[in-house]
């Protein structure tokens, strides 16, 4: 199953159901411009037999960031990096999609002290995120351009699709969800106000590119948090995206105060952990294709072969998203997709900070942010290595990669902020 080719409903072809999902890169110049290091990263992913490369955060606007190092894209500055690094994965065989995206409130402070939000709701996360503005009805319609500014950009430097990024608690996903979304305008309130910036959004970029291009949206199954985005609202989403142009949706869930896709086992789980991954979000996934009419790809948990044909031949995704295995195990597409590979790896239950309250089920929000942060930095650390040409280092420690997450961004922010 995993081998076949898909057809997309604008016409698209994807040669085999593998795509490496989006994880930010971090890798971008102090002029938020591509690199050797992501062409070399992504060189080496391209190889790997996937289908789709998926970019990380591309941002619409560099004035918010989801991290220092992203690349952004709002004006032709960065045209022949963009153009080397498409070229890049084409070489190895693979297609280059653009993620966009635009962090709203979870824009850091190092890059922005007042980030832009749907409303003046605070994320509740040890002090690294500062109070929101809400946006104006000039910003909005300045979000909805720069989505489809940025679209047509990457379209004519050679990527093969976008992606718009409606999950994890970034813009888009703020305005959807009524525990960010307070507004009593057009843009809040009834679940369609709050899906209208989302649909305005994906109907400039579709007369951006033309009927031909790819267009996938990324969207939470839930926010897995009480009052926020729920499955009920998220099928309702979907019904309106059919009538959108949208051809592969992706489903995922969490935001950064609940990381559904970072979630930690007890010891006594651990055992059980991969099956319970697999099943992370194929279930809320039933619901949503029960309604879809366009393709959709499930992303979070997958890591055994047999998980992922099952999910395909009962037809409850038609796309298998996989990002955490390449960051360890670059080839291991090539070898599923020849049948002399049944399971990947699964690390995240020892990247832990301790036990107890150290721990990733610690009783207080800091330590579970903390090892949240950590296990994000091993995964950075390990993108940073193969973009310099090297080999991951599944040794490090999760303490150590901590510290050196939080490092590695600040030198960078300094020295975007000097450039």
């Amino acid at each position: 199953m995993i081998e076949q080719a898909l057809t997309l409903p604008c016409g698209h072809r994807v040669a085999n159901r593998l795509c490496k999902s989006a994880m930010t890169e971090g890798l971008a110049d102090a002029h938020d411009h591509a690199t050797a290091a992501l062409q070399r990263l992504y060189t080496t992913w391209a190889r790997s037999g996937a289908a789709i490369q998926l970019s990380g955060n591309i941002m619409i606007d560099r004035r918010y960031l989801e991290r220092s190092g992203n690349v952004v894209v709002e004006d032709e500055s960065g045209a022949a990096q963009l153009r080397a690094w498409a070229a890049a994965v084409h070489a190895g065989g693979s297609q280059l999609w653009a993620q966009i995206s635009h962090p709203g409130r979870q824009c850091p402070r190092l890059v922005n002290l007042k980030p832009l939000a749907p409303s003046e709701v605070q994320l509740q996360l040890a002090g690294n995120f500062g109070a929101p503005r809400a946006a104006t009805e000039a910003d909005l319609q300045d979000i909805v351009q720069r989505f489809a500014h940025t679209a047509g950009l990457v379209k004519a430097a050679g990527f093969d699709g976008v992606q718009i990024h409606a999950a994890h608690g970034y813009l888009l996903s703020q305005f959807l969800s009524p525990r960010t979304n307070l507004r009593q305008d057009r843009w809040g309130g009834s679940l369609a106000n709050r899906a209208r910036l989302l649909l305005e959004v994906v109907h400039a970029v579709r007369a951006r590119v033309g009927p031909a291009t790819p267009i996938s949206v990324k969207l939470n199954s839930s926010d897995f948090v009480k009052g926020g985005f729920t499955l009920e609202e998220s099928v309702q989403v979907v019904q309106w995206l059919n009538d959108a142009g949208v051809d592969l949706l992706e489903v995922s869930g969490g935001t950064y105060e609940q990381l559904e896709f970072f979630r930690q086992h007890d010891a006594a789980e651990v055992r059980d952990s991969t099956r319970e991954r697999e099943a992370m979000f194929l279930e809320y996934a039933k619901s949503i294709k029960a309604v879809a009419r366009m393709p959709i790809m499930v992303t979070g948990g997958f890591r055994t072969l047999a998980g992922m044909e099952a999910a395909l031949a009962g037809g409850h995704t038609d796309m298998i998203g996989l990002a955490r295995p390449f960051c360890l195990d670059p080839d291991f597409p090539a070898r599923m997709l020849a049948g002399q590979m049944t399971r990947l790896p699964v690390p995240e239950d020892r990247l832990v900070l301790g036990k107890g309250w150290l721990g990733p089920n610690s009783r207080f929000s800091a330590m579970r942010a903390l090892n949240n942060q950590a296990q994000a930095g091993w995964y950075y650390h390990q993108i940073e290595r193969l973009g310099a040409g090297l080999a991951p280092q599944p040794g490090m420690s999760p303490l150590r990669a901590l510290v050196a997450h939080f490092l590695h961004d600040f030198a960078r922010a300094m020295r975007r902020k000097f450039a």
